[in-house]
């Protein structure tokens, strides 16, 4: 699978769960809106790790660019970019340390881990393959959202596109990240404004805003039925750093609080 051919079929998958996206994507361009980045989840020491998918982001021609942490969450991420093509998307990989958890939160994880086969990181179509795992019950995700919002997330979505993100300083016309954000909201669109509805600064090189997730039904498998978080849209301005080139980092602090876009919230 070519890297256009990758970002095709994800971006059909991430629509699926988010159809707020192709309607916010419109607003400002449609298919000619550059995307700055996509995000994806993982759990940390399984055939999904870090280490076991990004082989797959290599041979799209990708190459590592920063590590970060976010403690307070029990996670761990890289930044991932394309020297090749300017247009291609950065891409950001994180990792949940399920051993971090509580041991009660480890129990409801393990037989969902276990399942998972061995060589699942093997193609690229794996970042879009959803759960390998058995369903959970109801009451399993209530628990694990109590601790981590992002492992209950993971365990119901499994492998996806977290959010993919409008590259606002490629926007023609060019608008700032507030105009944006008033744009999204006048459409009706709830924004994350977990730290301030925009996060990072210029001096930080980037500025990132993005909307609160889609939710839709899931069903379970005890058979209860509840409206869950899905994936969310971004926006992000960079600027350019002393030699002239844009920023093609992240801001960590700014990150934990985009994460929390899928924390689940009253209907």
């Amino acid at each position: 699978m070519d890297r256009a051919a990758f970002f095709r079929e994800l971006w059909l998958h991430y629509a699926a769960l988010t159809p707020q996206a192709p309607v916010i994507r419109a607003l400002f361009g449609g298919e000619t809106v550059i995307n700055d980045h996509v995000a994806f989840r993982t759990f940390a020491a399984t055939p999904l790790a870090l280490d076991k998918l990004e082989p797959r982001l290599l041979a799209l021609g990708y190459r590592r660019h920063a590590p970060y942490a976010f403690p307070d969450k029990h996670l761990a991420a890289w930044g991932y970019v394309c020297d090749e093509d300017p247009d291609a998307p950065l891409v950001f990989l994180s990792e949940l340390d399920v051993t971090a958890l509580s041991p009660a939160s480890q129990a409801i994880l393990a037989p969902l881990l276990a399942a998972i086969p061995p060589q699942a990181a093997t193609h690229a179509q794996v970042f879009c393959e959803g759960p390998m795992w058995p369903g959970l019950a109801s009451q399993d995700y209530e628990a694990l959202a109590q601790e981590s919002e992002y492992a209950a997330w993971l365990a119901v979505h499994g492998m996806t596109a977290n959010h993919f993100t409008i590259a606002v300083h490629r926007l023609d016309p060019l608008l700032t990240l507030s105009e944006v954000c008033e744009q999204v909201q006048a459409a009706g669109f709830a924004l994350n404004t977990s730290g301030g509805m925009i996060k990072g600064t210029p001096v930080e090189l980037l500025e990132q805003a993005s909307t609160l997730a889609d939710r839709q039904k899931h069903s379970f498998a005890d058979g209860v039925c509840l409206s869950v978080p899905t994936c969310y849209y971004e926006f992000a301005r960079r600027y350019p750093a002393a030699d002239g080139r844009l920023y093609q980092g992240f801001v960590a602090a700014s990150a934990s609080r985009i994460f929390e876009s899928t924390d689940r919230r009253p209907t």
